[in-house]
């Protein structure tokens, strides 16, 4: 049985500032929550509608009215669980690094999280104003890819100089990806959705690259989840 005070500060949890008091995050749906299990991640709560247990951890039921109150969904899944926030691991520098400076749309980082995942990518250089990864929208949107990439929150320059890596710009005026030759310690910087790449990282760029439009050039850009799948293909079929 959870209590009324409990249930209000477990739906606190969809806040940044409440998930680092309490140091927890929230994971909703049956499939997203087994994966997090899983892959080690702590559960110290877990809610259900009707089944017993999830992942060997017995759940608490709870009604619907209360699950409605925990979920940030607008359809409110059968189970919801909290994890415990995982400790900083180590960053290790890849075949392919990635670095996202200023990503502020949750879904955007999700996507981005889970093609991380799909292309082996373990590791993921996020700035400071990045979006939170424990965003329960970045969670769902990852589909269950945050249990297994390690995203860290760092100040790019910094994480250039301290890994040895040389910044790659993405932008449209760039060189043909298909035709730029890219270096094993390089870094392909992704810029926030309306601004692009900060005017510090971009001082630090030595060169840019740029994905080439083969149809209509009134088309509209390429979100930056979009744009990071399509160069992520390319240079994973190179390497």
């Amino acid at each position: 049985m959870v209590s009324k005070n409990e249930l209000k500060q477990l739906s606190q949890l969809g806040q940044k500032k409440f998930r680092e008091q309490r140091g927890l995050f929230p994971v909703e749906g049956k499939k997203a929550i087994a994966t997090f299990h899983q892959n080690g991640f702590e559960m110290r709560y877990c809610f259900s509608l009707e089944i017993a247990q999830i992942g060997g951890v017995a759940a608490t039921t709870i009604s619907a009215s209360d699950m409605k109150k925990l979920s940030n969904l607008s359809t409110p899944p059968n189970v919801w669980a909290a994890f415990s926030l995982p400790n900083p691991a180590d960053f290790a520098s890849q075949n392919i690094n990635i670095a996202l400076d200023g990503i502020r749309n949750p879904g955007n980082l999700g996507t981005i999280i889970r093609l991380c995942d799909w292309f082996g990518i373990a590791h993921l250089l996020c700035s400071s104003d990045t979006v939170d990864c424990f965003n329960p929208k970045v969670v769902q949107a990852s589909m269950g890819s945050l249990a297994r990439v390690q995203l860290h929150y760092i100040d790019l320059l910094d994480a250039f100089d301290k890994y040895g890596l040389t910044p790659i710009g993405t932008d449209t005026n760039g060189k043909n990806m298909y035709n730029a030759a890219i270096p094993k310690n390089a870094v392909l910087v992704m810029g926030n959705e309306g601004q692009g790449i900060s005017e510090a990282i971009t001082t630090e760029i030595k060169e840019n690259i740029s994905i080439p439009a083969y149809g209509n050039p009134a088309a509209e850009s390429l979100n930056v989840a979009m744009a990071t799948g399509i160069i992520l293909a390319e240079f994973s079929r190179r390497d």
